[in-house]
């Protein structure tokens, strides 16, 4: 009895062993498939790289995870300006009056006082530059009326950005517990400013620049210096905006553009600045390795006809496509297969700037890119009496 329980222990310690180093196996090749998932082993909290003209997603840490975005907050906040100035509800030279509750703001500021006036412009340079918090509410003032109904356009324009774990609580990025984005939603709300308002780069790429105090006491020049010094740091660096608070840390969406290719690296929660704008060259050093620009320079062929049917022409003009560049990612030019599709079923009323076709380019049976092509010309729909001389005419040629 006592050799069988000599045994037993024996066998228990054996599987016990063999338990205990398959669980440090498991455990270490967790660890090493995780150190290999992370390529480029960045220290930040999150991160995420993308390719500005599609969206798409080059490198990502984290990044849906909730966080403090401090002053990258403004990316919103100069996206509602920009869309304010483009449907001409404000100009540049429109007059802003710094309410008490905007020069009250704390943190980096460009120091207003209550009833100072400036330029939509130089508020513009005061938010990008140097991130004034004191600026970004009043801007917010003098679009929506109070900072509060500003916050809740920025929270409506995210959920049409499709920014799904963003909450914004202020105009600025001061601390809030309810204040909290990702680094994709970030990413998202980056490429919509320099996408469809690329003026913003007369903005961010200021390194030094002024503005004049106007108050009771006269007047007196304020000089602005740019928050981030990535752009002197990052060759092609183009903006956008970086954040610092004690709780977030150091954070940034950093653009930059190198032979036509346009990247965006979020970087959020690092303990540094350095560490922050280190992992955001990193990153677009990663993004540019990957990405090559296709370059096709033939027009549409001149003997290519376009058909309508019960037109007063056969075939519509159209307007020459005169080259196309797209961005390739990890994708071999030689590769893409350029194709011209027409719409074969076109019937008139054809009106110039109709869609009448595309030039579809494809990589491995896929396709990424669409240029389409459009009617140069009007063409009418054939009346009753044409059609019927139409029809006459060809039942003649039958004959």
């Amino acid at each position: 009895m006592k050799i069988i329980k000599k045994r037993l222990l024996v066998l228990l310690t054996v599987i016990i062993i063999i338990f205990n180093n398959i669980v440090t196996y498991a455990e270490e090749y967790e660890d090493a498939a995780q150190d290999s998932s992370d390529i480029l082993s960045l220290q930040s909290k999150s991160a995420i790289l993308m390719e500005a003209s599609t969206g798409r997603i080059l490198y990502e840490k984290n990044a849906d995870e909730m966080l403090r975005p401090a002053s990258v907050t403004k990316i919103m906040t100069l996206l509602l300006i920009f869309e304010a100035l483009e449907d001409g509800s404000m100009t540049l030279d429109d007059t802003v009056t710094v309410s008490e509750h905007a020069a009250s703001m704390g943190g980096s500021q460009c120091f207003f006082e209550a009833g100072e006036e400036q330029t939509v412009n130089d508020m513009i340079k005061c938010i990008e530059v140097a991130s004034g918090n004191d600026a970004a509410v009043a801007m917010a003032e003098h679009i929506a009326g109070s900072e509060e109904a500003f916050v809740a356009m920025m929270n409506e324009r995210a959920k049409e950005l499709g920014m799904n774990n963003t909450n914004f609580a202020n105009a600025c990025g001061l601390e809030h517990e309810a204040h909290l984005t990702t680094a994709r939603d970030i990413a998202l709300m980056s490429r919509e400013l320099i996408t469809k308002h690329p003026e913003i780069r007369n903005y961010s790429t200021i390194w030094m620049d002024s503005i004049v105090h106007r108050t009771r006491r006269g007047e007196s020049q304020f000089d602005l210096a740019n928050t981030n010094k990535f752009l002197n740091q990052y060759t092609g660096a183009t903006g956008l905006k970086t954040g610092y608070t004690s709780q977030a840390k150091y954070c940034m969406s950093a653009t930059a553009e190198r032979n036509g290719i346009e990247l965006i690296a979020v970087i959020m929660g690092a303990d540094t600045k350095e560490i922050r704008n280190s992992e955001a060259g990193k990153l677009l050093d990663y993004g540019f390795a990957k990405c090559s620009i296709y370059n096709d320079t033939e027009t549409l062929p001149a003997d290519l006809k376009i058909p309508v049917s019960n037109g007063t022409k056969d075939n519509v003009a159209y307007e020459q496509i005169t080259g196309n560049q797209f961005v390739l990612i990890e994708q071999k030019p030689e590769m893409v297969i350029k194709e011209i599709v027409l719409y074969n079923d076109l019937e008139a009323p054809i009106y110039e700037g109709d869609v009448i076709g595309v030039v579809q380019y494809s990589y491995d049976g896929n396709v990424i890119h669409e240029e389409y092509i459009y009617a140069a010309e009007n063409i009418k729909k054939l009346s009753y009496m044409q059609s019927l001389k139409g029809l006459f005419e060809k039942a003649l040629m039958i004959q």
